[in-house]
């Protein structure tokens, strides 16, 4: 699989309102710059956060994508154009807005929040004909697991808690201390990891805070085969891994980009 690190200073930025909500984007909008564009069904990849003070995105549109928010710390509301009213999450929830035929929706974040929102593709041509639908997870139903030592969240995939529309997509979020995993890997996948805690080395290249690396296929090999990342912890770290398909079997926005380019 073939490696490679984007820091802060050379993934997209953003804000809102300002400057009360600041973003850093390791996918970002074709619009945004940054290193890193649109592959798989990934489309958008934003860590947004404030400081001092609460804000507000307000009322704003989407069609066909998946929009996932993942509180990380604080917490935030959420309004959408279906149920008309503010819903609270809190550290450790997540939502995931099914936007369908169409939905508008608006965010809060609270004073010292933060939250990862990720957009993915699915099949538009399915998803633009069907009606727009959310569900919100409490971080005490999100299933868990061990993996050498660590806890795993098994958000999406399998052994996920997240009904998803985009094809082959699986979340996992670890936190250990002190020790050395190995996640498991196929080679006709992408892995996309973002530290959200801690130094870690990810196949003994440092990474630290922000850190965020791509493993993607290896074009040179024809076959599937199952593999491992290794990763060691220096300290307590927390680390977030979405793994999805070369190949979803659809057309995705990033084929899309790929042919305009």
């Amino acid at each position: 699989m073939n490696y490679r690190k984007f820091t802060p200073e050379e993934q997209a930025s953003g804000a809102f309102n300002g400057g009360e909500i600041v973003e850093n984007k390791p996918i970002g909008f074709p619009q945004d710059g940054g290193s890193l564009k649109p592959y798989s069904n990934l489309f958008y990849w934003a860590h947004a956060y404030t400081a001092e003070k609460p804000s507000t995105i307000g009322l704003h549109p989407h069609r066909g994508f998946e929009i996932v928010s993942f509180v990380l710390t604080g917490s935030i509301a959420h309004y959408d154009s279906m149920q008309q009213k503010w819903i609270p999450l809190h550290a450790g929830d997540v939502q995931i807005i099914r936007s369908g035929d169409g939905i508008s929706h608006a965010e809060h974040l609270e004073a010292h929040s933060s939250i990862f929102q990720i957009w993915f593709d699915p099949n538009l041509q399915k998803t633009l004909q069907r009606p727009a639908s959310y569900s919100d997870y409490s971080s005490a139903d999100i299933p868990q697991a061990s993996l050498d030592g660590a806890i795993v969240w098994n958000l999406a995939g399998q052994e996920g808690i997240m009904e998803m529309e985009a094809e082959g997509i699986d979340i996992k979020r670890y936190q250990w201390e002190g020790r050395s995993i190995r996640i498991p890997a196929r080679n006709d996948y992408y892995y996309s990891m973002y530290v959200i805690q801690g130094d870690v080395r990810v196949n003994d290249n440092p990474m630290q805070p922000h850190d965020f690396v791509q493993f993607s296929p290896d074009s040179t090999s024809v076959e599937s085969f199952n593999a491992s990342i290794e990763v060691v912890a220096i300290g307590a770290a927390d680390l977030f891994v979405i793994a999805s398909p070369a190949s979803p079997g659809y057309q995705t926005y990033a084929d899309q980009w790929k042919n305009r380019s």
